[in-house]
């Protein structure tokens, strides 16, 4: 077995991998650090957790001189999560390495240490292709003496529209250099790319290992459209997994089903593209450390995720690509823990999950939904143990008072209700089950593909196959508070590009509200009005004060009517549209027009 003391790497950075506990390469680094510890160029097809890094980090820091202070090599990575893991990796790898500095540039964060750390002298930059042009564009980051240039998940980059960045970076640079390309997939695009920035570059494949794929169980459920989100609450109602990981396509579809899981009782995070890195880091912690087990997130924010907890990957929607599919589901199975993974398939798509299979080489097991009756019993068997917890720590006088009081009652009634249809009813009033309802989700939601189909569907309930019952009903509206109820006011408006989604989430979340407690939210230039079914005390405050949204502290308190600084505001709201000044701003008007331009801060406001 090859080790990387037979890669000849020099001393000081054996020395630093040992300390980081590796001993053996990867395949994906076994074959590529020999050919670019040479100075050839290198293309690398691999998936994410392959060990790509250290695959092109290791040779870099061989080409790199310490003891010149200026930028020489250069990695290019598409999200700024890859790129700041990117550059820590670097950072130790580099730990033995007297005088050697690496930074980490990417947008969202100010351009003032990213520049001075340039300046300083740092010999390596790890960023994202838009930042590296503003940096160059600025003149702060020059790139003659660059001699090892890497492009990163390059086709992610490409996907995400970075193509022409990447293209005018990689002709700015020295002819002499070493490049190394890493990508998941190898489509034309890409290799356009390493034909004109590249020479005689080593082609590099590396399969997924089985055991990747062994340690997640993959499965599918043909759900249609109108019921994805039942069926999503469902399963994440009844999961096992410690912790769940949504995939969905856009930020709006990601903040939507945030709101409707919290109407049905899970409470969910969101990640996307625009989540603020300090607010982004703040999720995964909670995500990591079990304050947090629902997340929704896209592809692009949730790249480079590892979070162990995570059991369960569902695919609300089938990844329009085989890499991305792979990407998503690689985001559970980590560490050699068990994982599951669950894509709903519309009826229509049957074609596009027969490719997903043909390509991974791994067969999907159908399942069937849980029912309605199912979740409500889970829940009310976890009631009932944690019932009898409360019963051992005692201090129950005062409710068995009030079931005495119950039983005189009943003695006299017409129709008297027995302990047990009490309790019966106390369980359904504790899991949230309201009882029939006359337009609610019929019980069982999954279908058939349309056509035939020779697969036999797995139940988990160990039952036959049951017919498609064909009803057309569409699911129940999420209920929310309607009332009149309490106005409160958080300090974060339409200025700081916040979303409903986004209050929702930290008063579900933080302040532990449930989605039916909240009714319409109105947002402002500079801050929103909330109701809520009723008044909350300071503890939920605190708690909810707690979280950011927005890049700002969710500051709340009981609504007292329009401030003079609001009218201050306002006014200076206004003008910044009127000439312009305002960037941020114009983005979210482009979306939501103030629509009332009467002096009242309250006029300018929108519901949703």
């Amino acid at each position: 077995m090859t080790t990387f003391a037979g890669l000849n790497l020099p001393e000081n950075i054996l020395s630093a991998i040992t300390q980081m506990g590796y001993e053996n390469p990867t395949p994906i680094q076994e074959e590529a650090i020999p050919p670019l510890l040479e100075g050839r160029d290198v293309v690398g097809v691999a998936q994410t957790g392959t060990g790509k890094t250290a695959a092109f980090a290791l040779p870099m820091l061989t080409h790199v001189d310490a003891d010149l202070h200026h930028v020489q090599a250069l990695v290019l990575a598409p999200t700024r999560e890859l790129a700041m893991q990117g550059a820590e990796a670097i950072d130790n790898f580099a730990s033995n390495t007297t005088g050697l500095n690496v930074v980490a540039v990417y947008g969202g964060s100010s351009y003032v240490p990213q520049i001075n750390a340039i300046k300083d002298g740092a010999q390596v930059v790890v960023g994202t292709p838009g930042r590296v042009m503003d940096l160059i564009d600025k003149g702060a980051l020059k790139l003659q003496s660059v001699k090892y240039f890497v492009l990163d998940e390059a086709d992610e980059m490409l996907r995400m529209g970075f193509a022409e960045d990447v293209e005018k970076i990689a002709s700015g640079l020295p002819a002499q250099r070493v490049t190394a390309l890493f990508s998941a997939t190898m489509p034309a695009t890409i290799r356009r790319v390493a034909q004109t920035h590249m020479s005689d570059p080593v082609e590099i494949t590396v399969t997924p290992p089985a055991s990747t794929i062994a340690t997640i169980h993959q499965t599918f459920a043909v759900v249609p459209t109108r019921h994805k989100i039942g069926a999503l609450a469902r399963v994440l109602a009844t999961t096992s997994a410690d912790a769940a990981l949504v995939f969905v396509r856009t930020r709006a579809t990601a903040e939507d089903l945030a709101i409707e899981l919290s109407t049905r009782g899970v409470h969910a995070a969101t990640l996307s593209g625009d989540v603020q890195q300090r607010d982004r880091e703040k999720l995964v912690d909670r995500l990591r450390h079990g304050t947090l087990d629902v997340l929704v997130a896209t592809d692009v924010a949730a790249r480079g995720l590892d979070v162990e907890r995570i059991g369960l990957v569902v695919n609300f929607d089938v990844p329009r690509e085989v890499d991305t599919y792979v990407h998503r589901i690689g985001r559970t199975g980590r560490a050699g823990r068990e994982g599951t993974s669950l894509t709903f398939v519309t009826p229509k798509e049957r074609s596009r999950l027969r490719r997903i299979e043909q390509i991974t080489g791994a067969a999907m097991e159908q399942v069937e939904l849980p029912t309605p009756a199912e979740v409500s019993g889970l829940r009310a068997r976890r009631l009932v143990a944690e019932a009898k917890e409360r019963y051992e720590i005692g201090r129950l006088s005062v409710y068995r008072e009030i079931i005495a009081e119950f039983r005189s009652e009943q003695i006299e009634s017409d129709k008297p209700l027995s302990p047990e249809d009490l309790i019966a009813a106390l369980l359904a009033i504790g899991v949230r089950d309201p009882g029939p309802q006359p337009d609610e989700e019929p019980e069982h939601l999954t279908a058939r593909f349309e056509g035939r189909d020779e697969r036999g569907r797995r139940s988990h309930r160990e039952r036959g196959e049951r017919p498609d019952r064909g009803d057309r009903r569409r699911p129940a509206k999420p209920k929310t508070f309607a009332g009149e109820g309490t106005m409160y006011r958080v300090e974060v408006g339409r200025k700081d590009g916040v979303s409903p989604g986004a209050i929702v989430g930290a008063l579900t979340n933080e302040g532990g509200l449930n989605g039916s407690q909240l009714g319409r939210i109105d947002i402002y230039p500079t801050f929103s009005l909330v109701q809520i079914s009723q008044e909350i005390d300071r503890d939920t405050q605190r708690r909810i004060a707690k979280a950011r949204v927005s890049g700002r502290d969710l500051r709340i308190s009981k609504d007292t009517g329009p401030r003079q600084s609001d009218e201050r505001a306002q006014r200076k709201y206004r003008a910044d549209r009127k000439f312009g000044e305002d960037k941020r701003e114009r983005k979210f008007e482009g979306r939501r027009h103030i629509r009332n331009h009467d002096s009242s801060p309250r006029a300018s406001r929108q519901s949703y």
